[in-house]
């Protein structure tokens, strides 16, 4: 099973579900098969379960969505998990009353809060907290196989596979299907296949709208939805650039990442396997460690911001968390030099940088003398979960 149990995602994420005395409500929000179903009937086993990917059941609820609310007053069950609620978003005026007029905890989970947003979904006028599943990270996976993970990434069942490019395949398929077909979030699927080949072709690349626009066959404007589509499926994200220049000019386009190494991977027809030493490789493994530091985040509810600096004469460094807190640069080498240095050290001569750390493959932790440190990524994960490279 390759060192890996789901049951530890309950050990590193907690819900405090009752965050008003008497009722309470959380989203709990992920892609597709990152476990969100797994972990709710683990923690809340007595839970009562409403599954709207049972189409009967769903179509019930479309028709009469009050049948939700004398279900639960017939039942009087303390939790409810209500999976996949994106499907009917006239549940939420009915779990809205219930919540105003019942002592009672709600669970809903889904993949986008897009039809809710759309269909007019008050999203419970904030009386619900808000959590996102990831993939698996370091802190879930013992001995991780970075090699694996760079190759077909760590959704649990990619991960866990024999076969994981026939998964990666289907997770494709099944996401156009259940994601952009049925909830009509576009009309032409043909354009929208090509666009996310596009996007893996141009993944962790600057922003170019109208490139992707000619490469796809459809306008700017459309390829900005586009986007924002796979933004509000959790498909993917974009991180900003640092625009609090000094000196060196910067550039100001963001980047927008999958959520998913092995999705990248996958959708990307240049890539058959990610080989150690090549540039997809090193890429690769940046993308990875984004994530890993995204889940970080929040799954600690740290409020901070991630960026990346750039330069227009290219000098570059990978992340920043916060305001220059921590500085990363993620280096596939396996033995870092000098020539490694250049991007953080263009950084540190006009910003006041509180860590500059360069992860890599190395084999041991050592510092420059000019305080840069050089950590191996194994050791920079375990720093993480630990809460110690942001203290």
């Amino acid at each position: 099973m390759r060192g890996i149990s789901l049951f530890n995602r309950l050990l590193k994420i907690t819900i405090p579900i009752n965050p008003i005395k008497g009722s309470g409500a959380a989203f709990l929000w992920g892609p597709r098969g990152t476990g969100k179903t797994t972990l709710l009937k683990q923690k809340f086993k007595k839970a009562k379960y409403i599954d709207l990917l049972d189409s009967d059941l769903c179509t019930e609820f479309i028709i009469r969505p009050k049948q939700l609310r004398e279900e639960i007053l017939a039942d009087e069950p303390e939790v409810v998990i209500v999976d996949e609620i994106q499907k009917v978003p006239q549940l939420i005026d009915e779990i809205h009353w219930l919540l105003e007029n019942v002592k009672i905890k709600i669970i809903l989970c889904g993949s986008s809060a897009r039809k809710l947003k759309k269909s007019g979904g008050n999203l419970l006028g904030g009386r619900a907290v808000t959590y996102e599943l990831f993939p698996l990270t370091t802190a879930e996976i013992s001995e991780i196989e970075l090699n694996r993970a760079l190759n077909v990434g760590t959704i649990p069942i990619h991960y866990l596979s024999n076969e994981p490019r026939r998964l990666l395949k289907a997770y494709i398929n099944n996401y156009i299907k259940e994601e952009i077909i049925e909830e009509a979030l576009t009309r032409n699927i043909p354009s929208f296949s090509r666009f996310l080949n596009t996007v893996a072709l141009t993944h962790g690349q600057l922003l170019n709208y109208t490139n992707v626009a000619r490469e796809t066959g459809v306008s700017p404007n459309t390829v900005r939805d586009y986007y924002q589509i796979l933004k509000d499926t959790l498909l993917g994200h974009d991180l900003e650039p640092w625009r609090k220049n000094k000196t060196r000019r910067l550039i100001e386009t963001a980047k927008f990442y999958l959520f998913d190494v092995g999705i990248a991977n996958h959708l990307n027809p240049e890539i058959e396997r990610v080989s150690e030493g090549s540039d997809v490789y090193g890429n690769a493994f940046e993308h990875f460690l984004i994530e890993e530091v995204r889940a970080w985040l929040s799954y600690n509810e740290k409020d901070y911001s991630l960026s990346f600096w750039r330069t227009v004469s290219g000098f570059e460094v990978d992340l920043i968390i916060g305001d220059l807190a921590v500085a990363l640069e993620f280096k596939s080498a396996a033995k870092i030099k000098s020539m490694h240095l250049k991007g953080m050290r263009a950084l540190k001569e006009e910003n006041h940088v509180g860590r500059a750390i360069i992860v890599s493959r190395d084999i041991s932790y050592r510092k420059t003398e000019d305080n840069i440190e050089i950590m191996p990524w194994q050791q920079f994960c375990l720093s993480l979960w630990n809460n110690e490279i942001l203290k």
